[in-house]
């Protein structure tokens, strides 16, 4: 009991000591003294971090292309800039989507990200909302292309 109180003691004041003596329990098999309580939130956080970059990316992936699409007034200055964006959030989705479970979630939330994308997009460009489709005009498999734009 007293080790434990220790260990929690450690999570609470000094993180990074508490991850090396975590990662070194669970490397020797020592999982009588894990403190279990506190792992389990790590690993849970840690997952939906990766679903928050997931979304923050599809939705700032389908802004840019909305925009280069929609926003002709803009697009002879500023497409190069767009195309860039475009190909750096790709680029993050790319690594991140190597995980199944992180691309059925994208899969899962392309609607509803796809309406805060549109949000954005219309607030940015100050276009009229019905410039913009009201579902979704991109498939997740063009969305992702990188030789792809709208």
């Amino acid at each position: 009991m007293q080790l434990e109180k220790e260990i929690t003691l450690i999570y609470e004041q000094d993180y990074p000591e508490w991850l090396e003596i975590t990662l070194n329990q669970l490397e020797t098999h020592n999982l009588e003294n894990i403190d279990w309580e506190h792992l389990t939130e790590e690993i849970a956080a840690l997952g939906n971090e990766q679903k928050h970059k997931v979304e923050s990316y599809l939705r700032q992936l389908i802004k840019h292309l909305l925009i280069y699409e929609y926003w002709e007034a803009e697009k002879y200055y500023c497409s190069k800039g767009w195309i860039e964006e475009i190909d750096n959030f790709r680029s993050e989705l790319d690594l991140l989507l190597e995980s199944k479970v992180l691309y059925n979630h994208t899969i899962k939330i392309l609607d509803k990200t796809y309406l805060k994308a549109r949000n954005n997009a219309i607030r940015k460009s100050q276009l009229s909302a019905e410039t913009f489709p009201e579902s979704c005009p991109y498939s997740l498999t063009d969305i992702l292309n990188p030789e792809w734009l709208p």
